[in-house]
């Protein structure tokens, strides 16, 4: 079996090092310093499970690689569109694309079957089909992700918690092709059912996703601040809970009371999500895939979700302005 590893940034890198101990034939497709420390040191792994180093193939050009059974997609969900130079070379006839993103996929109503909404596109995701022109619906494995990772210098990725990724098909099939990629994720470490139901795994890690990261944008509050000041948990709270009515109208039903979800963002204490990261990075924010799709499920399924709707509008304010000089217009 050979794993191209589109984006090996601190996920991607991650799981292809996971991988290539498991014995798979992995290939790193990475970019700058980090690139150079792989080629040079391996992968170097820091782990509260124990500390290891992978030798994979480590390239930037994916034409080295050629035809792979499994690309492991390790960008961020607004790149996706604009990928299709670096996937081509990757594809044959039945390359499986598993895409490892936050929040809501481009082939959320793919396969959904029975539902009134199956087979519609989710615009904000995939606006005028750009995603799916580049992510054939047909290749598409999700992949929610339960895991923390950073890459603490170059070629070094330091592992925080959590080793699963839940693989599935959207139509819910257990499928061969998620079997073998299951086995190979397990032989490394790594934990990867396969769910009958993604849609459920992703609404249950969305409903963090979707208040935390944009409220820790607006505030540049860590996850426990968010948590122990009284009226943004509330806040926090009655996002949620719009979510969940919008994840039920949407296909799924995730089995996941709102207190326990904060209670379990309480306990991952003083942690910058992402979009708080990449806000003080200069990057752009994961804003369409986390909330922006959220609400646009709620205008098709006619859910009202007005915390959401205000906290989107004040955050993709926040996304636009960080990017402007001051005194500019």
């Amino acid at each position: 079996m050979k794993v191209a590893v589109l984006g090996a940034g601190a996920i991607g890198a991650y799981v292809g090092a996971a991988l290539h101990r498991g014995g798979t034939e992995v290939h790193l497709i990475a970019r700058r310093a980090h690139l150079t420390a792989m080629r040079e040191h391996g992968v170097r792994v820091l782990s509260p499970r124990g500390d290891f180093t992978a030798r994979p193939h480590v390239t930037d050009d994916p034409a080295e690689v050629g035809e792979a059974d499994f690309v492991f997609l390790g960008l961020k969900a607004n790149s996706y569109a604009s990928c299709g130079e670096l996937l081509t070379p990757l594809l044959g006839p039945e390359t499986a694309i598993v895409a490892a993103q936050n929040g809501i996929p481009w082939w959320y109503f793919h396969g959904l079957r029975g539902h009134p909404l199956e087979g519609r596109r989710v615009e904000t995701v995939d606006p005028g089909g750009s995603v799916t022109a580049v992510l054939e619906l047909g290749r598409a494995i999700g992949c929610v992700v339960y895991c923390s990772t950073v890459i603490e210098e170059p070629g070094v990725i330091r592992h925080l918690e959590g080793t699963r990724f839940s693989l599935g098909e959207p139509d819910g099939e257990i499928s061969a092709r998620c079997k073998v990629l299951s086995a190979a994720m397990i032989a490394g470490g790594l934990k990867a059912p396969v769910e009958p139901d993604l849609r459920n795994d992703i609404w249950i890690k969305l409903m963090g996703n979707v208040a935390f990261n944009p409220l820790s944008a607006l505030t540049r509050a860590t996850m426990a601040q968010m948590c122990e000041h009284e009226d943004t948990r509330e806040l926090v709270a009655t996002m949620m809970t719009e979510a969940l009515a919008i994840a039920r109208a949407a296909g799924a039903d995730p089995e996941i009371s709102v207190e326990k979800r904060i209670d379990g963002a309480w306990r991952v204490g003083h942690h910058k999500t992402s979009m708080l990261q990449d806000l003080e990075a200069g990057k752009p924010l994961e804003i369409d895939a986390i909330i922006g799709a959220v609400v646009e499920l709620a205008g098709l399924t006619g859910v009202a979700a007005p915390a959401l709707r205000y906290v989107h509008a004040a955050v993709s304010l926040l996304d636009h302005t960080s990017k402007v000089p001051v005194g500019s217009h």
